[in-house]
This record gives structure tokens, C-alpha cells and sequence, in this order.
């Protein structure tokens, strides 16, 4: 039982500690929506928190990691 030797494999815990930048305000909104029984009316604070959240992280300033596979590709191309 295990790996086979000699292939490629992804640590699914290195990708766990990446950072969730708009989680708490997220939260904040949609446990106002329960309480408010979805009435985003009455939630326009935390709805504005989000939204002023998700565009700075949606700048120009976050580095592209590219996909998965393609780095494992590369990888796998350096072994032959």
C-alpha cells in the first residue's frame, strides 16, 4: 500500500494554509442574510464590506500561480 515510486504527487496540506483574505467579512454577511431571513436590505454594511473586500483583492497586484498541471508537467518533463 502507498505510492508508487517514481510518480508525481500534489500534497493536498501545503494548499490548506493558503489565505482567505474575505472570509470574515463573507461570514459576517451571510450570518446576517440567516438572521434577516435573506433580506440583503437589510444588510447593506456587511453587503458593502464584501464587495469594497473582493475588489482590492481583485487588483493587479496578485501574482499568478498558473494551474496544477502545468507545473506538473514541467516537473515531470525535468525527470526524463
Amino acid at each position: 500500500m502507498g505510492r508508487k515510486p517514481g510518480t508525481l504527487y500534489v500534497n493536498p496540506k501545503k494548499f490548506g494554509s493558503l489565505q482567505k483574505p474575505c472570509a470574515k467579512e463573507m461570514i459576517t454577511f451571510l450570518s446576517c442574510l440567516a438572521l434577516n431571513q435573506n433580506k440583503d436590505d437589510k444588510c447593506s454594511r456587511q453587503k458593502s464590506l464584501l464587495s469594497t473586500c473582493m475588489e482590492a483583492q481583485s487588483g493587479k497586484n496578485r501574482k499568478s500561480w498558473g494551474s496544477v498541471n502545468y507545473h506538473l508537467q514541467k516537473l515531470n518533463r525535468g525527470k526524463k
